[in-house]
């Protein structure tokens, strides 16, 4: 994430993140430290994983005191193994200590969806379908958790509603059939936005290549469904799977020849991965 990025954006989020663990004061931290003392905490990876989110660990920090510093051992998109020390923070104790929760979850987050994302776009090698994320993400996470997603390895999907044009069950109802809603989108968007439209069926399928939509996403399909929409489709559009995508059978759906499958679970069903700071110590300077 480049510094413009994490000054304009992503600052304000970790600065709410940090207002909802630190509403007045630390009390725990402010009992057994009143003072300043500068102190040192190691990082140590708790599982094997991709590793990501070591700006944002090392901004909640920076943001509490920019005098903190932190040295790190790795970098983004590097495998981290079980009890590999990743970096070494120093800076005033209490600063360490308000810091450490609001610090780890970012980190163990954006690290776990990092760590699904690589297992899952693993399993797409070799067949030229690439792999998207959604917009189902945490409320206020997902500039974070889109930037894990590549760097695990996976593409994004739209980042808003303001990126692009996704035509979607709900819109189609409103504008009365496919063919109408991609009509109102041609007239009213910009022509440099893409028009993509979710169908359910051949059908729909067949009415979104005949309104010359740019994709088409198969949505909730079967196999069988599927194969014999992208024979149709034939390179006028392109083509996304989407609903239900696992690691099960995401390799199946990609060898049908599918241009992009997009799952949700990369963001909204992936585990942390454990990270802990730990062995901290008072330094006498």
């Amino acid at each position: 994430m480049n510094p413009i990025t994490m000054q304009l954006v992503a600052d304000k989020y970790i600065r709410l993140a940090l207002e909802e663990d630190i509403s007045s004061e630390d009390v725990s931290t402010n009992s057994v430290m009143p003072e300043y003392k500068k102190g040192e905490v190691q990082l140590i990876c708790r599982e094997d994983g991709i590793i990501a989110g070591l700006q944002i660990f090392e901004r909640v920090f920076t943001l509490l005191d920019p005098e903190t510093r932190v040295v790190f051992d790795v970098r983004d998109g590097e495998e981290v193994k079980k009890g590999q020390h990743l970096a070494a923070v120093t800076g005033d104790v209490r600063v360490l200590l308000s810091g450490e929760r609001t610090a780890l979850n970012y980190l163990q987050r954006l690290s776990g969806i990092a760590t699904y994302t690589h297992t899952v776009a693993g399993m797409l090698e070799g067949t030229g379908t690439r792999l998207l994320d959604t917009r189902k993400t945490t409320p206020c996470m997902r500039i974070f958790e889109k930037y894990a997603v590549r760097i695990g390895g996976g593409q994004n999907h739209r980042y808003n509603l303001s990126d692009g044009v996704l035509l979607k069950d709900n819109h189609i109802d409103a504008a009365g059939g496919v063919r109408e809603a991609v009509t109102a989108a041609k007239a009213y968007a910009p022509f440099v936005r893409r028009i993509e439209v979710e169908t359910e069926n051949l059908d729909m399928v067949k009415e979104a290549v005949d309104a010359g939509a740019d994709i088409i996403m198969l949505d909730n399909m079967t196999l069988e469904q599927m194969a014999e929409a992208i024979r149709y489709i034939d390179g006028r559009a392109e083509t996304e799977c989407s609903g239900n995508m696992t690691k099960e059978n995401i390799r199946t759906i990609a060898e049908l020849g599918v241009d992009y499958v997009s799952s949700g679970a990369l963001t909204h069903s992936a585990p942390i991965l454990d990270i802990s700071l730990k062995h901290l110590k008072v330094l006498t300077d």
